[in-house]
């Protein structure tokens, strides 16, 4: 049988995963961090979403989920895999 082409670009394969992550989540706000072509084929997409708003806004928790979609866009897996408050830097 065939491997399925992943969607043709990455921005598909971002619009889909989000759309996904919404689905789930409920979180409508959410920024994509990171495309790339997972190598059994689709694609892995990192998405940030302010999980906890405080004020001051820099307090604020936010997490980085991962949304792997197959080939044709459909949902094959999903994790958070930190959450950060908003004023930290990676270091």
């Amino acid at each position: 049988m065939p491997e399925t082409a992943p969607p043709t670009d990455a921005a598909t394969a971002a619009a889909s995963a989000k759309g996904h992550f919404r689905a789930l989540t409920g979180h409508d706000d959410c920024s994509v961090t990171g495309v790339r072509p997972r190598p059994e084929g689709g694609w892995s997409v990192l998405l940030d979403v302010v999980e906890l708003a405080r004020i001051p806004s820099s307090t604020s928790v936010i997490a980085t989920y991962r949304v792997d979609v197959d080939g044709v866009g459909g949902l094959s897996g999903y994790e958070r895999l930190r959450r950060y408050l908003k004023g930290a830097t990676d270091g």
